[in-house]
């Protein structure tokens, strides 16, 4: 009937819920890449599936774990340890794929129930909560089993067409975040791509010692670029540039406040290292805190700010700010600032290519709990053009920074609403029309 809504229970409409095991061999038969994809709890996140942390096994180890394929649609959960309860669809890029134990497939019969409907049932704050009240529950390590989820009862409109309605307005938020996140990967690769070609590669200053004109840069700008190299200790850079560290060129090396991180908002947001990731900050889900006048000023957040986790597992990531709220930095956090733009962008770069994580990685060693002080992680050395290229170099690149922000904030926006909608249409407080409607006026 249509507007009726009932419960539905897991087990009476999925052709599939179970989970995978680890490979023959554990994970010395993990690969970079390969034939088929094994998704692991780090690759399922409740605002989508993570490419991050993605592994590949052969077709041999594959074939091993055949009874946990994954097909399109899938829904995957989380079951164990910390991140049990997180929830997203497959994405259909990392097909053929599996899953290892720590994770369950959902295989909901679409003539019943959507598997996208499912999916934002399952990350609804109520669902979540439920969940971890599971999970918890008498347990020594948080758990679901496959009899707790064939026994969730999901409440959802009786009609498929509405429950598809539903998942298509929560979708089309989403996929318009995942398109933004798309657009600021590629305005990313190309200042990565430049930063490569004239402070790695040095391809100007070769063109202009071979005697041609340096491919795709205007005379104006070619004349900022050398045309001889000189010796150093990183190897022949162009004459006039020079080696330095990256404390020698700071202007500022800075620790952070120490203070209490909460949820509720009236202070400055609190940027903390758990929330950095991938050389980038999801301000949603930054936290606030109290702080006094004069902490407000001494540990604002500016533009192009550089911050570096210094302590746990993350040392060493880092992430350049453009444009940031009001907010302050914690302690375990270093903060990097330089009086010219340009050479504050150059370092943002360096800090996330290879050469800078290895050179973290071989200065903290393999300690059990990784840490570094801002003179180790400040001890990287690179190549420093003249002030002026540097600054051309910034000129170039700030429109980048600049989309990259406001399409951040865009998807910010985006966010908050889909996280708004999503409870009230999935208890049938709010319906499709009137959520198009509210999505309409706040676009």
């Amino acid at each position: 009937m249509a507007g009726e809504w009932v419960y539905i229970r897991l087990g009476d409409v999925c052709t599939k819920i179970g989970s995978g095991a680890t490979p023959r061999g554990g994970s010395g038969v993990y690969l970079d890449s390969g034939e088929v994809s094994l998704i692991r709890s780090q690759n399922v996140y409740n605002d989508g599936f993570r490419h991050d942390g993605l592994v590949f096994l052969t077709e041999q180890h594959a074939n091993g774990l055949s009874n946990v394929e994954l097909q399109e649609r899938d829904v995957l959960l989380n079951i164990t340890g910390d991140s049990v309860a997180r929830a997203c669809q497959v994405d259909p890029k990392v097909l053929p794929a599996r899953v290892n134990q720590h994770v369950a497939i959902i295989r909901p019969d679409p003539k019943h129930l959507s598997p996208l409907y499912l999916r934002y049932f399952l990350v609804s704050p109520l669902m979540q909560s439920h969940m971890m009240s599971l999970a918890g529950a008498g347990a020594t390590r948080n758990a679901l089993t496959k009899g707790m989820i064939e026994g969730f009862r999901v409440f959802a409109p009786a009609d498929i067409r509405e429950q598809q309605g539903i998942a298509c307005i929560l979708g089309a938020l989403d996929d318009k975040i995942e398109l933004n996140r798309r657009r600021n990967e590629t305005l990313e690769g190309m200042a990565q791509a430049l930063f490569q070609s004239w402070f790695i590669d040095f391809d100007p200053v070769r063109a202009k010692a071979s005697g041609s004109n340096p491919r795709g840069i205007k005379p104006e700008l070619a004349e900022l670029f050398p045309d001889t190299f000189v010796d150093s200790p990183l190897g022949a850079i162009p004459t006039g540039w020079q080696v330095g560290t990256i404390k020698e060129f700071a202007a500022r090396i800075q620790y952070g406040l120490t203070t209490s991180a909460t949820q509720e908002p009236g202070g400055p947001q609190f940027l903390r290292i758990t929330d950095i990731r991938g050389g980038t900050v999801d301000w949603n889900n930054v936290p606030y805190c109290d702080a006094t006048d004069v902490d407000r000023e001494k540990y604002r957040i500016e533009d192009g700010d550089i911050f570096v986790a210094r302590t746990g597992a993350s040392t060493g990531e880092n992430v350049y700010l453009v444009d940031p709220p009001s907010s302050v930095f914690a302690s375990y956090l270093v903060r990097f600032q330089f009086k010219e733009k340009g050479y504050s962008r150059i370092v943002a770069e360096f800090m996330r290519s290879p050469a800078y994580f290895e050179f973290v990685k071989s200065s903290i060693g393999g300690s059990a709990q990784p840490n570094a002080n801002a003179q180790t992680l400040a001890g990287a050395s690179l190549v420093f053009p003249h002030e002026r290229t540097a600054d051309r170099f910034y000129t170039l690149v700030r429109p980048f920074d600049l989309q990259r922000s406001t399409q951040d904030k865009e998807s910010r926006t985006l966010a908050a609403l889909r996280d708004t909608l999503l409870p009230k249409l999935i208890s049938g407080e709010l319906r499709v029309p009137d959520a198009e409607r509210i999505i309409g006026r706040a676009l």
